[in-house]
Order: C-alpha cells, then structure tokens, then sequence
C-alpha cells in the first residue's frame, strides 16, 4: 500500500494538525499534509524534498521543525504547507518504518552507521573516538586526526609518504 493511501500515516498526520491548533475545516485554503521523500540539503542547507504531490516532479526547498540530516536522505518526510502556500512546505517529521512505542524506548544516539558488505560508514556530529586502553584515534569536525599512544608503528611495503603545510618531528 502507497503512504500516501495508508491510514494510520493519514490519522497521525491529522492528529498533528490538530495538535497545532490547525484548522482542518478549510480543506480548500490549507492542503492535506503529504508525505515527501528527502533528497538532499542546498546551499544554504534547507532541505530539498522530491515526490510531493502537491508538487509532482519539482524539489522543493523546504523548511523544517525538526532535525533533518544527511543520513536522512532519502527518507520519507512529513509535510504540512505553511499558509496553505503549496511553494511553501514545513517538514513536521521523518516517517518511521518501526512502531512509534519501539522508537521511544530507543533513543537517538546521533551517530549513524552503514554497513553495504564491502564498506563500514560511520558518522557523527562532532567527534569520533576509537579506543583501546591507552590508544586511541580521534577524528574531528574540524577535519583533524589524533593518533595517540605509548607505541606508534608505521609500516609500508611501498612509500611511506609525509605530506602537510608544516611537519614537526619533536
């Protein structure tokens, strides 16, 4: 079944509505609220949706009252229209595939992970810190990598190359 014909998406979406204190009564001055599919973030970051049917085969640059990352591309969205102006979507939440009950035991830790077989993807906001005992290797928004430890090894078969602005040994 379309998730745009599903009925449970349909009443959660009206309960929303009714939850902000949006009048349901003028159908004709406010559009339904519609499901979109996130297809990634501009510029400027305001998210670009697709699939809108109100909009069919237009992005649209939206915006948003929640969270919305890029490990969220592609994902299903929410969307009620500000003013009832069509050109102007407000995504209100991404669409879970998973029973809301199961969502609020688990919480969001903010770091996501891919796993397709070949590659392992790993992200997070700010930082990302791999430990064991008195090693460790960080990696920061900042673009930098910390390598600590009691006993650095680096060994190559082929060049072992050096590159930078500036390299301080001691």
């Amino acid at each position: 079944m379309d998730r745009l014909q599903d009925p449970s998406v349909r009443l959660a979406a009206e309960e929303l509505v009714d939850d902000l204190g949006w009048s349901t009564r003028h159908a004709t001055a406010h559009p339904a609220p519609a499901i979109g599919r996130l297809q990634g973030f501009d510029q400027l970051d305001q998210p670009m949706l697709v699939g809108l049917s109100a909009c069919p085969g237009q992005v649209v640059a939206a915006r948003s009252i929640v969270p919305l990352r890029r490990a969220m591309v592609g994902r299903e969205v929410l969307v009620l229209f500000a003013e009832g102006n069509l050109q102007s979507p407000v995504v209100v939440g991404v669409v879970e595939a998973r029973a809301l009950r199961e969502a609020k035991t688990a919480p969001e830790s903010g770091v996501t992970m891919v796993a397709d077989g070949e590659r392992h993807l790993i992200e997070a906001e700010r930082e990302i810190v791999l430990r064991c005992g008195d090693a460790s290797i960080t990696l920061t928004r900042a673009g930098k990598v910390i390598i600590q430890g009691n006993y650095i090894l680096s060994r190559s078969r082929g060049y072992n190359k050096i590159k930078g602005a500036a390299i301080d040994i001691n």
